[in-house]
């Protein structure tokens, strides 16, 4: 495990736009796929988005396709979600996380990433 850092949360109107950052110390992100999860209240952690190791591949949930976008600075060893046309359903706390082995590619599957983020809450009002 390492430790993972999200900024970049806050409260925004519908329609509008947000960044989140993700830094990770201790283990180099472009040999590791990365997600974001969120959790809204009362509704289990449900996957976001997520980026292979090699940044080739993405995967998106249904739900923020076409308006969110996973990227990784590796330089700076950074993964970022790029939030567009925000919605107020889009209302949860967002985690990054770092998947446990070494070349997987990205899963929905929160089990299989052994590394997370304390959390940034985004909250979007109508």
């Amino acid at each position: 495990q390492v430790p993972l850092v999200e900024s970049g949360g806050g409260l925004v109107q519908a329609g509008g736009s947000l960044r989140l950052s993700c830094a990770a110390s201790g283990r180099t992100l472009s040999r590791y796929s990365m997600a974001w999860f969120r959790q809204a209240p009362g509704k289990e952690r449900e996957f976001a988005a997520g980026i292979s190791w090699s940044g080739g591949w993405t995967d998106y949930a249904d739900s923020v396709k076409g308006r969110f976008t996973i990227s990784t600075d590796n330089a700076k060893n950074t993964v970022y979600l790029q939030m567009n046309s925000l919605k107020p359903e889009d209302t949860a706390v967002y985690y990054c996380a770092s998947i446990k082995i070494m070349g997987w590619g990205p899963s929905r599957t929160a089990d299989l990433y052994d590394s997370w983020g304390q959390g940034t809450q985004v909250t979007v009002s109508s």
